[in-house]
C-alpha cells in the first residue's frame, strides 16, 4: 500500500466529483437520452451540459451518436467505460439513502417550488 494517494484513484475522482457530471452519468445509466431530455431533467445550463458531454467523450465514458434523420436526431449513451460506473453508483446511490439527510436548502430553488404545487 503506498503512503500517497494513487494518481489513477485522483483522476477519477476529480472527474466523476466536477460539478454535474456524476448526475450525467447517473441520468445515461438508464439508457440514451438525447440532449433536451438530460438538460430537462436537471437545473444545468445548456452550455454548461454541453461542456461536461464533450470531457465525458473525450474520457470515452460517453459516446454521442448522430442520426442522419430530418431533423438530425443526436443521442448520448455510456461507453462500456461508463456502464463499468454502473456498480459504484448503484453501492453510492444506497450509501446516500442510508446516510445522507437533506433539508430544503439542498436542492435547487425550481425542484422545491414544485413539490409545493
Amino acid at each position: 500500500m503506498h503512503d500517497s494517494m494513487c494518481p489513477k484513484f485522483d483522476k477519477a475522482m476529480q472527474l466523476i466529483s466536477k460539478r454535474w457530471t456524476g448526475l450525467i452519468i447517473h441520468q445515461l445509466l438508464n439508457g440514451p437520452k438525447r440532449f433536451c431530455n438530460i438538460e430537462s431533467a436537471m437545473p444545468i445550463s445548456g452550455r454548461l451540459l454541453s461542456e461536461r458531454l464533450k470531457e465525458l467523450e473525450q474520457e470515452r465514458i460517453v459516446r454521442r451518436d448522430v442520426y442522419p434523420e430530418t431533423p438530425v436526431r443526436i443521442e448520448y449513451s455510456l461507453t462500456g467505460k461508463g456502464l463499468a460506473l454502473g456498480p459504484l453508483f448503484k453501492e453510492l446511490e444506497h450509501w446516500s439513502h442510508e446516510w445522507i439527510e437533506l433539508d430544503e436548502a439542498d436542492f435547487p430553488e425550481a425542484i422545491v417550488a414544485e413539490d409545493r404545487v
